[in-house]
């Protein structure tokens, strides 16, 4: 899926994209794992599937949506069978865990599913349409004790992995501000026209364009700098091309650490260029078209005149972590299911202060 793939590498980067598709061959004692493929509706769902195709040690076994001729159509690309009920799957025990790719209004229903019984667990953000519904998956997960994560690739950037461990180690001195960009141009390409309708759709738990990938810029965030005590918020759509759909936003956001953070998302520009940027007292982090400009005097050599090149190797993409974790990894990087609802809460707080003009506590 050609959309799929260029805006993902666009705000992910080519590393981001790298880890997800390379190919990475089991060696012939580790440990195989049988997956079911839960809801195949996401625009991310093609891409997913090359993934899992190219891990010997996986297998799918069985594929479900409640879109029949969809479910069949992956499931024939995965050399799997297509099931009429998702029970199959849940009482299947060969099957250690499954990848939720369905609406977002689906999750709910799917996540306490899989947690019950005790399929591990990859699903595609957001985990929940609101707060209350990831506050109960993310207790229904934990009751379980299963292995979870969810599709927060920016975590995989070796440039923001980078930036993280330098924050902790205080080389920018007291932090003053902090930025994240995630934006794409799906709506001008026109990507939600046909068979992912369903994303511009409320009744099927669309949130909107800047929900549906500012979480991954908040993620960032949070991620970075912890939680968060009030955010304020402009949201609206640009072209109208989807009725009652927001393309766009900007919000602040007050980090109980006393730092001010900024995020943009949208779906309405064609490139990215300003991804991230943590600034203090002590000198700061940007990241400029993928590019990482470092300056503290706390670092030898980051004067911030070039490009920063000592960087981390990354880690996977997130599914493979929990194929990884699944197959008995230690220290996976796993987003906890907690992190995945506070990411929620936030994002419902940053709506209703779009809505009520004004800043809401969270």
């Amino acid at each position: 899926m050609p959309i799929t793939r260029r805006s993902f590498v666009k705000t992910v980067g080519a590393a981001g994209a790298a880890a997800l598709t390379a190919r990475m061959a089991a060696p012939a004692d580790k440990k195989k794992i049988t997956l079911g493929f839960v809801g195949c509706a996401h625009i991310h769902t093609p891409m997913f599937i090359t993934a899992l195709k190219t891990r010997e040690d996986v297998t799918v076994k069985a594929v479900w949506d409640h879109d029949a001729a969809r479910a069949a159509k992956r499931a024939g690309e995965l050399g799997a069978k297509a099931v009429k009920d998702a029970a199959e799957i849940w009482g299947d025990t060969d099957i250690a865990g499954v990848v939720i790719a369905s609406e977002t209004g689906r999750h709910a229903e799917l996540v306490a599913a899989a947690a019950k019984a005790k399929k591990h667990i990859f699903v595609e953000k957001p985990l929940g349409v609101g707060a209350k519904d990831a506050t109960e998956m993310a207790d229904a997960v934990e009751k379980a004790g299963v292995l979870f994560t969810t599709g927060y690739a920016l975590r995989i950037v070796p440039q923001h992995i980078f930036i993280k461990e330098h924050v902790a180690k205080g080389n920018f001195g007291t932090l003053v501000r902090a930025h994240c960009s995630f934006c794409n141009e799906c709506v001008l390409q026109g990507a939600f026209d046909d068979e992912f309708k369903w994303t511009v759709d409320a009744k099927c738990g669309a949130l909107g364009g800047f929900a549906d990938v500012g979480t991954h810029a908040l993620d960032m965030l949070m991620w970075l700098l912890g939680d968060v005590e009030a955010v304020s918020a402009d949201i609206r759509s640009v072209t109208g091309r989807y009725k009652d759909c927001d393309e766009t936003g900007q919000a602040t956001i007050r980090f109980k650490s006393g730092v001010t953070g900024t995020i943009s998302a949208g779906w309405v520009e064609p490139s990215n260029p300003v991804g991230l940027l943590v600034s203090g007292t002590e000198g700061h982090a940007a990241m400029f078209n993928e590019r990482l400009y470092l300056r503290t005097k706390k670092v030898e050599g980051a004067d911030g005149a070039r490009p920063w090149g000592k960087l981390p190797l990354g880690p996977s993409h997130p599914l493979l972590q929990l194929l990884d974790a699944i197959g008995g990894k230690k220290d996976q990087p796993l987003v906890t299911v907690r992190e995945a609802a506070a990411r929620v809460k936030v994002m419902e707080a940053l709506y209703q202060a779009a809505r009520e003009k004004k800043w809401v506590a969270v």
